[in-house]
């Protein structure tokens, strides 16, 4: 059985690489967006969180694994993720960072979740985009160009802004695949994870005690 979404939304990525760093429950879940500042690409709103779980859950891309506590607070189911869901978190990124979306906040989103691939695969997606980039810029182009012998500029101009958006989004993954290229970008996600762990298994420890 298929995950229902083609390609997951930015809720259902976040959560994948949520439990993906450890199992944790919901609220767990709401604070590290809130402190990652991922708020600024999700709204952080109870229900989307929750609905996003139930979809990962009845798809089997997360499960329960038992449940945990905050402090005081009542006990909370603490999900993690399945191999399905290794699977699909790296093949939604992959699809979302390679293929151009109408809302430049998708990118933006899923940009923010870029460590879940390796610096390759992240490379080999940006060109993949960058390609479809230098397609659309070029087909709009060549319409704005036939366009314009029958009407007038002031009824091209939402197209000439989408096309000059379009450029400077080329311009941009450009430059990052060729960091990427050279090396002056890089990560390496296990050691990332592990510090991730290690610091929040400090901080839980500092609150026990």
């Amino acid at each position: 059985m298929r995950i229902k979404s083609e390609r997951g939304n930015l809720w259902e990525l976040a959560v994948l690489s949520l439990v993906r760093e450890e199992p944790m429950h919901p609220y767990l879940m709401q604070r590290l967006l809130r402190e990652r500042h991922k708020d600024e690409v999700l709204v952080l709103k109870r229900g989307s969180l929750y609905h996003a779980i139930h979809r990962l859950v009845r798809t089997g891309a997360i499960e329960p694994a038992g449940v945990g506590r905050e402090g005081r607070r009542p006990e909370r189911t603490v999900y993690r993720i399945t191999p399905r869901g290794e699977q699909e978190l790296v093949r939604w990124l992959r699809e979302r960072i390679a293929t151009p979306q109408k809302s430049p906040s998708e990118f933006m989103g899923s940009l923010s979740f870029l460590v879940h691939l390796s610096p390759a695969e992240a490379r080999e997606q940006l060109e993949t985009r960058a390609r479809t980039l230098r397609q659309q810029i070029g087909r709009t182009r060549a319409v704005l160009q036939q366009v314009s012998r029958f009407v007038d500029r002031i009824n091209l101009v939402e197209s000439e802004y989408a096309l000059a958006m379009s450029k400077a989004e080329l311009r941009w993954v450009d430059d990052l695949v060729e960091e990427l290229r050279r090396g002056t970008l890089t990560w390496d996600l296990r050691a990332i994870l592990r510090l991730v762990r290690a610091a929040r298994r400090k901080a839980s420890l500092r609150k026990e005690s």
